[in-house]
Formats: C-alpha cells, sequence, structure tokens
C-alpha cells in the first residue's frame, strides 16, 4: 500500500506543470516552414521554436477586419506573459507573403510594440505553404477573397508545445480568451 501510495504521489507531482493541467482541444503537429522574421533572417521555424512553449496566430497587413484586433489582443497577451515573468514565445505568420516582405510586415508589426525577444513574424515563404502549415498544423484553411485583397483565415491563437504539437485554439478576436490563455500558460509552466 506504502508503495502504491509513492507511486501515485510522483504520478502526481510529473503532472504539475504539464499540459494534463488544460482542456486540449486539438492534437497536431507543426509542419516544418523556411520563413524570414521581421529581421530578415532565414529561420526554420519549427527548429527555432523548439523547447519552447509558444502561441501563434494568422495575420496579413493589409487585413482590414479581424487582423488589427487580434494583434492588439497578442500584444496585450505579450505584456501578460512579460508581467508574469512566464517563458512563452509568440508567433504571428503572415498569410499574404507576396505583400508582406519583411520591411512591410516589420511597419505593421512595429504599431504594436512587439518584444522581438519572443514575438517573432514571419513571411517569406510561397503562399502554397502558409496554407498547408495553416491547413496541416491549425486545421483552418486559408483562401484569398475572390475580387478582393482580402483573405478567410484562422482567427485562432493556437498553443504549441515544446516539441511542436499544437494542443489548442482560442478565440483571437476575442480580448477575454486571453484570460484563458494566461490561465493555461500558468498551469502548464507550474506559476500560481
Amino acid at each position: 500500500m506504502k508503495k502504491l501510495f509513492i507511486l501515485l504521489s510522483l504520478l502526481f507531482i510529473s503532472a504539475c506543470g504539464s499540459t494534463a493541467e488544460i482542456d486540449s482541444n486539438m492534437s497536431r503537429d507543426i509542419v516544418d516552414l523556411s520563413a524570414k522574421n521581421q529581421h530578415g533572417e532565414q529561420v526554420d521555424v519549427k527548429e527555432e521554436m523548439k523547447g519552447d512553449y509558444w502561441v501563434a496566430n494568422m495575420i496579413f497587413t493589409s487585413c482590414t477586419t479581424v487582423c488589427p484586433p487580434m494583434t492588439s489582443n497578442m500584444s496585450r497577451l505579450q505584456n501578460q506573459i512579460e508581467k508574469e515573468g512566464l517563458d512563452i514565445r509568440l508567433a504571428s505568420f503572415s498569410i499574404d507573403p507576396s505583400t508582406d516582405d519583411v520591411k512591410t510586415l516589420k511597419q505593421f508589426a512595429d504599431k504594436y510594440n512587439p518584444d522581438y525577444g519572443n514575438w517573432s513574424f514571419y513571411t517569406g515563404y510561397p503562399f502554397e505553404e502558409i496554407k498547408e502549415l495553416s491547413i496541416k498544423s491549425f486545421q483552418s484553411p486559408v483562401q484569398k477573397l475572390e475580387n478582393s485583397d482580402q483573405y478567410a483565415h484562422a482567427t485562432g491563437f493556437f498553443l504549441v508545445t515544446p516539441d511542436g504539437k499544437v494542443i489548442k485554439n482560442y478565440e483571437g478576436t476575442n480580448s477575454e480568451a486571453m484570460e484563458t490563455i494566461m490561465s493555461d500558460l500558468k498551469k502548464i509552466k507550474g506559476a500560481s
């Protein structure tokens, strides 16, 4: 009986600070993507983020609807993460890489006062590759709207584990969802 108690205690302790404490609603792997960040550096996104929890979203700079509030929410999330002292990275992927070159994307990003030390903005890949990432990793189609410069795309914020597994989708246009994300981040990072 004592051995069973010790075993159960060890299992409980090992679960602390793990993703088992949050209600996940996804289980997808991040596909490989070579991209340029806001500084024009070519990176392998999956490799760059390896070992860190991160939150991702999909945006484009000429978006007239959901992208500005989503980016504001990501900025708010970054501020809360820094305030709590959590080691979490953020990633915003442009779904319009033909328009969003590095300079254009950085000008857009700068409006939101990001800390580029842990928030990366990505572009520099073919549209088909970001479309594949969105569908395969985030279960979200991306489509250019007919006779328009606008796109239909995911409005979610996606929580990704250090080994590159997407485990949860949050509503990125809802500022209240940032509190849910923070609650989950605290649980997985073992913060109180």
